[in-house]
């Protein structure tokens, strides 16, 4: 089932200071669909907000620094993954075609899981063009409505020594 190895498209070193912004706010990292696997059936009666993260700009513009600033939210999801498109190649894959099938592919991508359903999601079209701070509050208004654990998700003494990477993959060559 998971004996396929799809090789990253970008140098993996150019790309790991866009991962980790990521579990510095507590997002944990899933790199193979059997991560995938795992992490989706031990929290399916949790929320779980999974973040499709990418070298694009508007990833880097606006989608992190929304995840960041919405996870100071009062209320926030009980677990929260990131996988990174073109590098987690198989556990994007697995995740998109076992969760996400009725969804056409887009990074980056915000999706909230309710008991292993899909109860909530951003895409490419509702980030590209706005800032920061209304997809935060995108964000926020879901968690208000679907989660019932307590944020943030790291203390604001903390989440205000977050530097962002502010660079876009459009220059990080293809290996």
């Amino acid at each position: 089932m998971f004996n396929i190895k799809k090789q990253p498209l970008y140098d993996i070193d150019a790309v790991q200071p866009m991962r980790d912004e990521l579990p510095y706010v507590g997002f944990e990292a899933l790199r193979t669909g059997e991560a995938v696997v795992r992490a989706m059936e031990e929290y399916k009666d949790k929320s779980v907000f999974v973040f499709i993260n990418s070298v694009c700009g508007c990833a880097a513009g606006s989608a992190r620094p929304a995840v960041t600033l919405a996870l100071q939210n009062n209320l926030i999801p009980d677990k929260l993954f990131t996988v990174f498109a073109g590098q987690d190649r198989d556990a994007v894959d697995y995740l998109r075609n076992k969760y996400l099938s009725k969804v056409p592919p887009s990074s980056p991508s915000l999706f909230l899981f309710k008991n292993g359903e899909l109860i909530y999601g951003l895409q490419r079209l509702n980030i590209e063009g706005n800032d920061a701070d209304y997809i935060s509050e995108q964000l926020k208004e879901a968690f208000n409505k679907f989660c019932t654990n307590q944020g943030p998700s790291i203390p604001k003494e903390k989440f205000e020594k977050l530097e962002y990477y502010n660079g876009c993959g459009s220059k990080i060559p293809l290996n």
